[in-house]
């Protein structure tokens, strides 16, 4: 399982633009991945469960990717919170 870090920087959090593109991007690969915040981990494909972790600016979230192109996966969520969130 492959991870990365991120504190949320848009003033609106993962509101529902974001949070759509997301999961579309999140269903790409051959990956499980998923978003925790806190104790709760949501996975990043499922639009209504990762709006239900309600995260806002500031909030750090922990971002996993585990399977086929787990690598891949880390690689291109993580540059799409950086350039998105």
């Amino acid at each position: 399982m492959k991870s990365f870090e991120y504190t949320v920087k848009d003033e609106l959090g993962i509101h529902a633009r974001p949070a759509g593109l997301l999961v579309k991007e999140a269903k790409k690969f051959q990956s499980e991945c998923t978003i925790t915040k806190g104790d709760k981990t949501k996975k990043l494909t499922q639009l209504m469960m990762l709006m239900s972790l309600g995260v806002k600016q500031g909030d750090t979230v922990t971002v996993s990717a585990e399977g086929a192109d787990e690598d891949t996966a880390i690689a291109e969520l993580k540059d799409f919170f950086e350039n998105n969130l």
